[in-house]
């Protein structure tokens, strides 16, 4: 006893920071307590050794190319092309969807987020919605009535910690979790003896990833200044490998990085700036930076496996909950990279969100020493909802009876053999034009794969209201570029019934055609919310271009809450130059002229000029006004950008 009490005070003091986590202290000494498996519990080997650790590394936002030993020649990740040197790289690896939380929960019950209804990235709002349905009230702008997603993954599942825990495992969450909160719905309600840090509503980390942390409120956690939040959570997953080195544990390492916000270590920005190289689709320095943290994490997974000797009884399994973010960051990247767009995925088409390849094809990497080939590579079919049977199955743990499972056990092509998946399905029944006018592909819709041909099947998208279907040869077109449909009617037909087979299955919430669409409405606002007065306004190119129709033309905007003082930043160019002012009016006075207050700006003539004006107001901006020196000589716009409450927002009219 007097050795157990020795351990119990080494724990460091933020495992105990609340009786929610006391079972973290108890996790801790568990190697020294005698574990009893009552009967009807699943049941391993006597022999602890014979059972493998697992490590599941799960990264937010990646990209296929993301990683050096995927390809990418920009980012530096030795840490991760370590771990493909020790196992397998699965090239044809998916999410089931492509945003985050209904991979997460693909990946924690076997199910297809069509299944559960966890459909879109909506687990970290206040209400908890339980019930599979359309959404209600769609706008005129939406051909298809979305889905609305469910909010937690209900506690009735029995998730992939819960059949490790019951098997003896230690099990450990770290990072972000984002499958509910406030309620049964958190990782130490789903199987999981540790959750660190605490996070239960943060989608991401608000504030940043450097210390002071403002996103982790239970228990506080501050960390020293600058210190990245990859770092200590690795720190912490690394301790509790070594504390179970003779035990069967679990970590669930789901990494914050490469989500936005998008900020990063500065030491590793500036390296990053020294290796840009424009031609390369890959040079955004702030999101490589971003990758190497990430990077480092692993490494130090990785090395507290080999030091705690466990390396050689240990499955780890490095993924990507959906496809990388492949455009610009925008206003919300706050070191001068808005119009660097954050990753490429080429040769895949488009990114995270979208229903093309970029969106849910991931790194996958798969390592067990003395059973799967060290170096090896494959391109068998593999999808997120295969962790599941294939983990239990490592660990020779056999399905709870009556469990639906829609995963595959995919032991077979660990051993060297055929894998037993012969398709992969994602139902996505969110987006819409808007949407995809910046990402393509971000439409509600589901598609499968089955072979080398792919049908993506975007619901009621065309003008009759009909599905509308694309089909692509995947092995002669990775980049989905020549949709041949109308080339190969029986075969669209033959994978659509596959299509519709499994949404009838899974149950799955299907868009239907808006009884009030307007296609009208759904054209995008190439002024992004601006409104001209007094003048002509065009946008070509991502340029506007204003004329003057009056005495006081100008350019308006409703911002939303945004309190002042403030300040307007714009690029502009006109010939002759001229005077210009940016008025407000306080919110509730846009009908009272009188309320309105402005302050001047010059506009010198000639080339593109970048104007700054302070606006001192005070309480919420109403309306903003950017009154230009345009009568019949025209002003060019690049951009605009309002910043208030240290919050930048920037049109670019693209």
């Amino acid at each position: 006893m007097d050795r157990i009490v020795g351990v119990a005070k080494r724990i460091p003091s933020h495992f105990l920071g609340s009786l929610r986590h006391m079972s973290a202290a108890l996790l801790l000494i568990a190697p020294l307590v005698v574990l009893f498996i009552t009967p009807g519990q699943y049941a391993i080997s006597a022999e602890f050794p014979s059972a493998p650790n697992i490590v599941l590394i799960l990264a937010d936002d990646l990209g296929w190319r993301d990683v050096g030993c995927f390809g990418s020649t920009f980012h530096e990740t030795p840490n991760i092309d370590r771990l493909a040197e020790r196992g397998m790289r699965l090239t044809q690896a998916y999410a089931a969807s492509p945003l985050c939380s209904p991979t997460r929960s693909s990946i924690l019950t076997g199910q297809y987020p069509a299944r559960i209804g966890i459909t879109s990235p909506a687990c970290h709002l206040p209400q908890a919605q339980l019930e599979k349905k359309l959404a209600a009230d769609p706008p005129p702008a939406v051909k298809a009535v979305n889905a609305d997603s469910l909010t937690r993954l209900k506690p009735e599942y029995f998730t992939l910690a819960e059949a490790l825990r019951e098997a003896g495992y230690a099990t450990a969450h770290f990072g972000k979790w984002h499958l509910g909160h406030s309620g049964p719905y958190e990782p130490m309600d789903q199987g999981f003896d540790l959750d660190f840090p605490h996070t239960p509503s943060a989608p991401g980390p608000g504030g940043g990833y450097l210390a002071p942390w403002k996103f982790i409120k239970e228990p506080p956690l501050a960390g020293k200044a600058g210190e990245h939040i990859e770092d200590r959570m690795s720190q912490e997953a690394a301790r509790f490998i070594r504390a179970h080195k003779d035990r069967p544990f679990y970590v669930n390492y789901w990494a914050y990085s490469v989500h936005s916000p998008w900020n990063a270590r500065r030491d590793y920005i500036d390296h990053f700036k020294a290796r840009v190289v424009e031609s390369n689709p890959q040079h955004n320095p702030l999101y490589a930076a971003m990758i190497k943290s990430l990077d480092d994490g692993v490494g130090r997974l990785l090395d507290a496996v080999d030091e705690a000797g466990v390396a050689d009884r240990t499955f780890i399994v490095f993924f990507s909950d959906n496809g990388g973010y492949a455009y610009p960051p925008k206003a919300t990247d706050p070191e001068g990279y808005e119009e660097t767009p954050a990753t490429s995925n080429l040769p895949l088409r488009s990114g995270k969100a979208s229903l093309y390849e970029g969106g849910t094809r991931e790194p996958c990497i798969l390592v067990w020493p003395g059973t799967i080939q060290p170096g090896s590579a494959s391109d068998a079919l593999f999808q997120s909802t295969d962790f599941y049977p294939t983990l239990l199955a490592a660990c020779g743990i056999q399905p709870r009876g009556g469990l639906k499972l829609d995963g595959f056990n995919q032991m077979p092509l660990l051993l060297g053999r055929q894998s037993p998946r012969d398709l992969v399905f994602c139902h996505f029944p969110h987006g819409g034009p808007r949407q995809a006018a910046t990402i393509p592909g971000f439409l509600p819709g589901a598609y499968v794969r089955r072979g080398d041909w792919k049908l993506i099947r975007f619901f009621a998208d065309n003008d009759d209201g009909s599905d509308r279907f694309e089909l692509f040869n995947l092995k002669e077109d990775i980049g989905e570029s020549r949709n041949l449909a109308a080339e190969k009617p029986e075969l669209v037909g033959e994978l659509n019934e596959l299509i519709s087979g499994l949404l009838r299955d899974t149950e799955a919430v299907v868009p239907v055609r808006n009884p009030v669409y307007d296609p009208n409405a759904a054209k995008p606002d190439p002024l992004q919310g601006w409104k001209a007065r007094s003048c002509e306004a065009a946008v070509k190119g991502g340029i506007v271009t204003v004329i003057g129709k009056g005495a006081a033309p100008f350019l308006g905007v409703a911002p939303g809450k945004v309190q002042g003082p403030a300040v307007v930043r714009l690029r502009a160019r006109s010939a002759g130059g001229g005077e210009g002012k940016i008025e407000w009016l306080p919110a509730g006075a846009a009908g009272n002229p009188a309320e309105a207050k402005s302050v001047p700006f010059r506009l010198p003539g000639g080339d593109w000029q970048e104007l700054r004006i302070a606006v001192p107001a005070r309480g919420p901006l109403g309306i903003v006004r950017v009154y230009l020196p345009a009568q019949e000589e025209p002003v060019e716009i690049d951009w605009i950008e309002l910043t208030a409450d240290g919050k930048p927002r920037k049109w670019g009219f693209e």
